[in-house]
């Protein structure tokens, strides 16, 4: 049996940002919790990575356009001059936009 860590996330684009062959795209997720008896949204932002075809896929989209996102989750670690560093990426093996955003872009 093969052993995975993989994510879904379905969200509001943030922002988009393109590097040489790697794109980042910053997605906000809402989560409902109760405190004090009050139902309150938490905005979490997520940063998933996209390589090859999905780059093309990403520069249709927009700030605000709801997007589904799915992925794998990859753990790294390196060494710094204060000790070992620990990182998470997530890295998208497939994307679509679900919706567009306002209809009044620019």
């Amino acid at each position: 049996m093969q052993n995975i860590a993989e994510f879904r996330i379905i969200g509001r684009v943030g922002k988009i940002t393109e590097h040489d062959k790697v794109t980042k795209v910053n997605v906000a997720a809402n989560y409902n919790r109760q405190e004090n008896g009050e139902w309150v949204t938490d905005t979490h932002w997520n940063e998933i990575t996209l390589f090859g075809k999905l780059i093309e896929r990403a520069a249709k989209a927009q700030k605000g356009d709801l997007v589904h996102i799915t992925g794998r989750v990859r753990q790294n670690s390196y060494d710094t001059a204060e000790g070992r560093r620990y990182t998470v990426e997530l890295i998208a093996d497939g994307f679509a936009v679900l919706a567009k955003g306002s209809e009044d872009r620019d």
